[in-house]
């Protein structure tokens, strides 16, 4: 397993040039391939899984209507890639199938995530089927096929800057995180793996992920069905919580303010 610093450290692709202020910029050199075709294959890519599979779009939607209810597409907000003029990540809205239920307890709360999860929506996380509606992300521009998996505002907040290099690469349907341990792979691992992949990106990479991914989800979905419950484990901030590496004081102003950064991009 690489190991974070080591990557950071060892890649001729990471600037580590700091501003003004001291703060590190979080900056890195892109190939021919990233910068100027890896944005058409995508394309290619997006429309050519809409068109093949637009019956198989249209039965999910019918089956999470009548099994889950309106509404069928979920939309979450996630960071996106760093625009270079602000140093901040984009935040944008994934597009996933519903795969939760609304049920809620005697006082009208939410039901936890995994009360809430029934066996439609495993079976739609375990083959990956839930994620399908994410061509329209990439079609936007707001995503790739291939790249470090988008994960949630609040776990990104907890991120260093080191680790929030992988948002320098556009985020991706699927990467090498995904084909080495998907969700069963420790946060640490995930983002090591993520901080890999920026390394080098290469057109060839990508295709062996795509194809990687596509075994993954059809060939092992059944064995992967068993182990679904891991899409629920700990957002990477109650991860540290948990572990004593942050403290409860940092743990909520850090919270706040994911949520701050999600009122402000629904304001634009």
């Amino acid at each position: 397993m690489p190991d974070k610093t080591d990557i950071i450290e060892n890649s001729s692709a990471v600037k580590s040039e700091t501003d003004g202020e001291g703060k590190m910029l979080l900056q890195r050199k892109m190939g021919f391939y990233e910068k100027y075709i890896k944005r058409a294959f995508d394309i290619i890519c997006a429309l050519l899984a809409m068109i093949v599979f637009c019956w198989l779009y249209l039965i999910i939607a019918i089956l999470v209507r009548i099994r889950l209810g309106k509404p069928v597409i979920f939309k979450q907000a996630r960071p996106g890639m760093i625009d270079k003029k602000t140093g901040k990540e984009k935040i944008f809205y994934l597009c996933k199938f519903r795969t939760m239920t609304e049920a809620v307890d005697k006082n009208g709360r939410l039901l936890s995530d995994r009360e809430r999860l029934g066996r439609f929506g495993k079976l739609l996380r375990a083959a990956s089927l839930d994620e399908i509606p994410e061509a329209f992300n990439i079609l936007k521009g707001d995503m790739s096929v291939i790249g470090p998996r988008p994960q949630l505002v609040r776990d990104m907040v907890f991120m260093s800057d080191e680790q929030r290099m992988r948002h320098t690469a556009k985020p991706g349907l699927s990467g090498l995180a995904q084909v080495n341990g998907r969700n069963a792979v420790t946060w640490e691992e995930k983002i090591n793996w993520d901080l890999k992949y920026i390394e080098k990106v290469t057109f060839l990479g990508d295709v062996r992920l795509i194809f990687k991914t596509v075994m993954q989800a059809f060939i092992c979905a059944k064995k992967e069905e068993n182990k679904a419950e891991v899409d629920l484990a700990l957002d990477y901030g109650d991860a540290l919580l948990k572990e004593g590496k942050v403290t409860r004081e940092k743990y909520d102003e850090l919270q706040q303010y994911a949520k701050e950064l999600i009122n402000a991009q629904n304001e634009e």
